[in-house]
């Protein structure tokens, strides 16, 4: 069995020369950014001179291939530098914010799927007819509509009126975080959901016409137990990989939900970096967004091959 994941080592091997490219285009890219990091600290207290020894104290003045290698040798030790605006290491930063947005990340793919696979079986029970055709209608208007429109939408309608849930923040105690992160997260489940019922209902609709389940229902099986024992598996095969790729996607989209509903993770964190030109937070935020999506991919491909027994990653990794 444990022959078959022969294959992460080299998948992690090889994502070592695409982390050293992401670190090389978020860097350049980040330095692009107009507005100058002293400016933005020194305030309305800021002369030329006082920005031209800022400038220097912070090592700004240096070619931009030289604070690239400093900041390369830094990483390599562990060391993400000190924010700019917050005066204090950015690793620390980034690790108290990353269990907030991995929490919200984790709450919304439950979400997606308490929604989708009902609504994905109940297409792919009666195809052509009005349920599949309401369930459809579902997925078109919940991928046409923006993230944030939709959190807005819901602090409008949940919050502000009905009252029946915080409009932002994170709570004070762990039982008041899934209160507090459940808008937000329904918001990124609502976004994730029509690509995954989609892939869902057409590998149910497939499984459903094929001969075991047939023989299965021959021998008596109908219902939830027959969905659940002989049909939910084989259908989830290929829709594991869509979960993986949205998961990829909703990891960028949180860096906007979190700033709307004031959420104190990694995108409020990279919002207000942006805004104060604080590259060292904002490098340390887009590299561990970058290692997510791999790590995501990494174990997309272990649960793909646990789930289907006929895929074996590991020969080809060999071949």
């Amino acid at each position: 069995m444990l022959d078959r994941f022969r294959f992460v080592p080299a998948r992690l091997l090889q994502s070592v020369p695409v982390v050293f490219g992401v670190t090389i285009l978020v860097f350049f890219m980040v330095h692009l950014l107009p507005g100058n990091p002293a400016l933005t600290i020194l305030g309305q207290s800021a002369t030329p001179e006082r920005v031209a020894a800022l400038n220097t104290q912070l090592g700004l003045d240096e070619p931009l291939w030289d604070q690239y290698f400093l900041f390369l040798k830094r990483l390599v030790t562990g060391d993400l530098g000190e924010s700019l605006t917050y005066q204090a290491p950015v690793s620390g930063l980034v690790l108290d914010a990353i269990p907030i947005t991995l929490s919200l990340l984790a709450f919304a793919l439950v979400l997606s799927l308490v929604i989708s696979v009902p609504l994905a079986a109940l297409a792919a029970s009666a195809p052509g007819r009005l349920p599949d055709m309401v369930v459809r209608v579902f997925t078109l208007l919940g991928q046409g509509m923006p993230q944030f429109w939709v959190g807005i939408m819901l602090i409008l309608l949940l919050g502000v009126k009905a009252r029946a849930f915080p409009v932002g923040g994170y709570g004070m105690t762990a039982a008041e975080h899934p209160y507090y992160l459940f808008l937000p997260a329904l918001t990124m489940a609502i976004a994730m959901c029509p690509t995954t019922i989609r892939s869902l209902r057409a590998s149910t609709i497939n499984v459903l016409g094929s001969d075991y389940v047939g023989t299965a229902r021959s021998k008596g099986a109908a219902g939830i137990a027959l969905f659940r024992g002989h049909v939910l598996r084989n259908a989830a095969i290929p829709t594991v990989s869509i979960i993986g790729v949205n998961l990829g996607y909703l990891v960028g989209g949180s860096l906007v939900i979190e700033k709307v509903f004031a959420i104190p993770g990694l995108g409020s964190l990279m919002i207000n970096a942006i805004f104060t030109r604080d590259f060292p937070t904002i490098q340390a935020v887009a590299l561990f967004v970058a290692l997510f999506v791999i790590v995501v991919g990494i174990l997309t491909d272990v649960v793909y091959t646990a789930i289907d027994p006929r895929v074996d990653l590991s020969s080809k990794e060999r071949a």
